[in-house]
């Protein structure tokens, strides 16, 4: 089980790197044609609406009420039997008509919404705002249905094309930006037709691979979909997810119609953060998140909790190992990483000054926040959606007086700031509700846990304090060169001084999840032998 789950992991760890990465190039793409602008504004915010919703209909409802509710259906039937086939009709009818609903309302209504995220000297942007906002809303109902299709493959251990998806996606929408833009009234629109464009490409990708598993989701008739009993579970699983799922809405939307109050560049500049930050988190944390789901909710089924325990363990553990050390090696070369990735014409100093301000507030959630979506899949593994729920409401408040109190002094910084302490409560709150549900000894998980992160904290520190003295020297040895260069070799070589650093300190004291990753290598190349 551990040798599937990690290799499970690397497999879909690559996809998803690969994913973040032209994510992170298409953040890039958008920074040369729109810099930190009221129009790069225009179209974040825009991008962010059909984006909550998506949230909301997709990835939280498939993941938490759709997965388990299927899987079991697949555990006491066969695959083709008319009890699967009536259910995912059921489910599929459902999501499409909920989210072309929504999509129709929203195009309706977005000209009376748009207004709320734009400060007074803003205005002569909101028409644009609008027009981008009607343009991207589609992409709601496409990729919801991918979500759904998504769900099925994940039920029956299928990971790769879903992993792949988002890969398409990014390329759809630098592909249109390049493209389009010189046919298009300005590049916003352009990348906006790119983003429904990709939408589409998620759900007709996955099509192939969900017939060849044996299902054909088909319409049936409302009353019909909505009567279901499988339906009817999974609405009830959803339920107290949609009131953390609105709690997560509000908190997104007072966050950026703060940040869009504040002043023109904040909105882009903390988007441009975050795509730094999710790309670091993607990559390890939603991967390790997405395969061991499966796995816990087996164990928990079986009752088999001491294993259970193990395996959520051994997950802290890594994104423990992962996590701290970057944050601290981020901390001090931030301001270099944003130069190379974001810097050109329209991309200016200013824009660097205020994506470095929210960045260095953003990193010191990054342990937290991939924490929180590691332990968050203890919960649903036994069906328990109302804890995470509740916990996230509770981080979500947290997070919503911050940013209230903390914009003005420090603008954009204030809201990534927040954003980091918010997580931090919740990670507090997720484990006083595991200590609740008896069935992991919570207090030994987090004493073992607490000693083993600022072991690493320690570690880090040491690890990047020369860099930290000798960084200037090290920068102005290769500045004659192009920013890729001047930029990218002294980070590649501070990066590399500073993982050999690490991983020296960890071997002198014979650290268990080095030991573990090492071995697990070693068995991976005596098999490849």
């Amino acid at each position: 089980m551990k040798r599937s789950l990690v290799s499970s992991g690397i497999k879909l760890s690559f996809l998803t790197f690969l994913s973040r990465i032209l994510g992170l190039i298409r953040e890039m793409t958008k920074a040369a044609f729109l810099g930190t602008s009221d129009l790069a504004d225009a179209f974040g915010i825009a991008f962010m609406i059909p984006n909550l919703f998506r949230r909301l209909f997709a990835e939280n409802s498939i993941s938490v009420a759709f997965i388990p509710v299927f899987k079991s259906y697949l555990t006491d039937a066969e695959r083709g039997t008319e009890k699967v086939r009536t259910f995912l009709n059921s489910v599929f009818t459902l999501v499409s008509f909920l989210t072309a609903v929504t999509t129709v309302l929203g195009i309706i209504l977005i000209p009376y919404i748009a207004p709320l995220f734009v400060k007074d000297s803003s205005q002569n942007i909101i028409p644009e705002m609008v027009f981008l906002t009607r343009i991207m809303f589609p992409y709601l109902l496409v990729i919801s249905v991918a979500a759904f299709f998504q769900g099925i493959l994940n039920s029956v251990n299928v990971f790769t094309p879903s992993g792949f998806t988002p890969i398409l996606f990014n390329i759809a929408v630098i592909s249109a930006a390049y493209l389009l833009s010189p046919r298009t009234a300005n590049p916003a629109r352009a990348m906006a037709y790119g983003v429904l464009a990709g939408g589409t490409i998620q759900a007709l990708f996955q099509l192939p691979f969900v017939l060849k598993e044996g299902f054909k989701p088909a319409f049936t008739g409302l009353k019909k979909a909505f009567g279901n009993p499988g339906t009817k579970r999974v609405l009830k699983l959803i339920g107290p997810t949609i009131i953390g799922m609105a709690a997560y809405q509000v908190n997104d939307v007072v966050s950026t119609a703060l940040a869009g109050n504040a002043g023109s560049g904040i909105v882009s500049s903390l988007q441009y953060s975050l795509r730094l930050q999710e790309l670091i988190l993607g990559i390890f944390a939603v991967s390790v998140g997405t395969v061991i789901l499966p796995d816990l909710a087996g164990l928990a089924k079986r009752k088999e909790y001491e294993a259970f325990e193990r395996m959520l363990s051994q997950a802290m553990h890594i994104i423990a190992l992962i996590t701290i050390p970057i944050s601290f090696f981020l901390f001090v070369f931030g301001e270099n990483l944003i130069i190379l990735v974001y810097k050109t014409k329209r991309f200016s100093d200013e824009s660097v000054f205020l994506t470095l301000n929210a960045f260095r507030f953003h990193i010191a959630g990054l342990f937290f926040i991939a924490l929180n979506r590691i332990i968050a899949p203890a919960f649903y593994a036994q069906s328990d959606t109302k804890s995470p729920t509740l916990a996230g409401i509770g981080g979500f408040a947290v997070n919503i007086v911050l940013a209230l109190i903390l914009i003005k002094p420090m603008k954009g910084g204030g809201i990534a700031l927040a954003l980091s302490l918010a997580s931090f409560a919740n990670t507090v709150f997720l484990l006083i509700f595991l200590n609740k549900s008896k069935t992991i000894h919570t207090g030994r998980l987090v004493r073992s846990y607490i000693a083993y992160a600022l072991k690493l904290a320690l570690f880090s520190l040491i690890a990047v304090l020369p860099l930290y003295l000798f960084r200037e020297r090290l920068f102005a040895s290769f500045s004659h060169l192009h920013r890729f260069f001047a930029q990218g070799i002294p980070l590649f070589i501070a990066a590399l001084v500073f993982g050999l650093l690490g991983i020296g300190l960890l071997a002198l004291t014979n650290d268990p999840s080095l030991i573990s990753i090492v071995k697990h290598v070693r068995n991976r190349g005596k098999r490849h032998h």
